[in-house]
């Protein structure tokens, strides 16, 4: 049996020969089995396959004795909120999130939407996936659960509404589900939405929604500059990751977002811990520290983030990669919440997205995550340790290799999927040291490849 389809944190593979719907019906017994679960939310996305997999997936809970219910077409923060608000014990959401669109894949959770990964049971429940099911005394039931309404009210509850302003703001949901969440928001909101690639459709008409990818980000861009808008936002197919764009049309750097996001938190909660990411760090801490709170930085990646904010006891995480975890939701991620908190700033400060930003860019600009194919990373890795260490101000191991000096800091970290080192700098005020470095990092670590 192939189960290929199983990584680190989720279940990706290409469908049918690696996710097929009698696959998933025996995920689904394997994850009662291995995880007790008697009441599990299963919620699906906007790919064409995703209704069948889903089907068999809920077949299979049901086998093994646990109720299903069925939260239908929406996206993965939807499974994170409706598992916890409803007091459930775990959910699944079937999903591929940005990749190609013949993929599909899960991602589970268990009780308070803690997620499930390789290292606390979805190996468990891939090598039960190859045992003999020998039924359950009992079958599960079946009923469908609405959660749009419970789900949009506990958004708007970030933010006050009585301080927003009409403003146009462009949002592209790249044809997957963000746009059904925006059409119930646009009913409590004073905002006037142009909507890019808005409706839901599997077959992904202009491609698979990936704001990462440059060549994606032109459509909201041109339409942030025709409409004259405040922003644009622009999301993955399952939308827990948002982009922002400011008025001039300008992709901005996750990063920058984190610290925008982290000030704009604490000056509501009067202080607090903010989890980060360690690849590029001085702006968030700088941002945290005047806002009175306390910067912890953790591993990259969501199941780190959200276990270090529940030890902190966190109000909020945030990774350059655009994701961006909130206590109040579970410790989950959510593609809906920063926008509306950034919205809101923009609002009360009367300041432009741009004028945020930029301040903050000139005082820490940094390179952005530049990636290199490398056929031995942990060796160039070390190298890379012995050439720089000397002489530095800190070198920390927290996710890879962080090496800083009193003006300027690099982080240089494995891929865990594939034979490519993760790259990024940044510096004091000073573009063009952060420019030279850059070179000179990216220099070195060629000539170690090539030796």
């Amino acid at each position: 049996m192939d189960l290929s389809c199983f990584k680190a944190y989720d279940l990706r593979g290409r469908v049918p020969d690696q996710l097929n719907p009698p696959l998933a019906e025996k995920i689904g017994r394997a994850y009662v089995e291995i995880t007790g679960a008697k009441k599990v939310i299963v919620g699906y996305d906007i790919r064409l396959s995703s209704p069948e997999i889903s089907e068999a997936l809920s077949s299979g809970l049901m086998a093994a004795g646990a109720d299903v219910y069925d939260i239908g077409l929406c996206g993965t923060e939807q499974v994170y909120f409706a598992t916890s608000h409803y007091g459930m014990d775990g959910g699944i959401m079937v999903t591929a999130s940005h990749n190609p669109k013949d993929h599909n894949g899960m991602k589970m959770v268990g009780p308070q939407s803690r997620p499930i990964s390789s290292d606390n049971g979805l190996n468990d429940i891939r090598d039960r996936v190859r045992e003999p099911f020998f039924g359950a005394p009992e079958q599960g039931r079946y009923e469908t659960l609405e959660v749009m309404a419970a789900y949009t009210d506990h958004l708007l509850g970030y933010i006050d509404a009585s301080s927003l302003k009409p403003m146009t703001i462009v949002c592209n949901a790249g044809n997957g589900g963000a746009g059904l969440v925006i059409d119930e928001l646009e009913q409590h909101l004073p905002f006037e939405f142009i909507k890019v690639h808005h409706q839901p459709d599997g077959h992904f008409p202009n491609g698979v929604p990936n704001p990462i990818l440059p060549e994606n980000r032109t459509a909201t861009a041109d339409a942030v500059i025709e409409h004259g808008a405040a922003m644009g936002i622009a999301w993955d197919g399952d939308y827990d990751r948002c982009f922002f764009f400011d008025e001039t049309g300008r992709f901005i750097e996750g990063y920058y977002i984190v610290g925008l996001l982290a000030d704009q938190f604490l000056r509501k909660t009067g202080g607090g811990k903010v989890i980060h990411d360690p690849r590029l760090t001085w702006n968030t801490q700088d941002l945290v520290e005047a806002a009175g709170g306390e910067a912890i930085e953790s591993k990259t990646g969501h199941a780190f983030i959200k276990q270090r904010m529940r030890d902190e006891d966190a109000v909020y995480g945030g990774e350059m990669s655009a994701h961006h975890y909130f206590r109040d939701f579970a410790y989950c991620d959510s593609g809906m919440i920063p926008w509306l908190l950034i919205a809101e700033r923009l609002c009360q400060s009367g300041q432009t997205l741009s004028s945020l930003i930029d301040a903050r860019i000139k005082a820490y600009p940094a390179s952005g995550e530049i990636n290199r194919t490398i056929s031995d990373p942990a060796k160039v890795l070390a190298a890379m340790e012995a050439l720089y260490s000397p002489g530095a101000k800190n070198v920390s191991y927290v996710d890879g290799l962080s090496v800083e000096f009193d003006n300027w800091r690099f982080n240089l970290r494995m891929s865990n999927t594939e034979p490519v080192v993760r790259l990024n700098v940044e510096a004091r005020a000073d573009k063009a040291l952060m420019e030279k470095k850059t070179e000179e990092l990216l220099a070195e670590m060629e000539k170690l490849n090539r030796g």
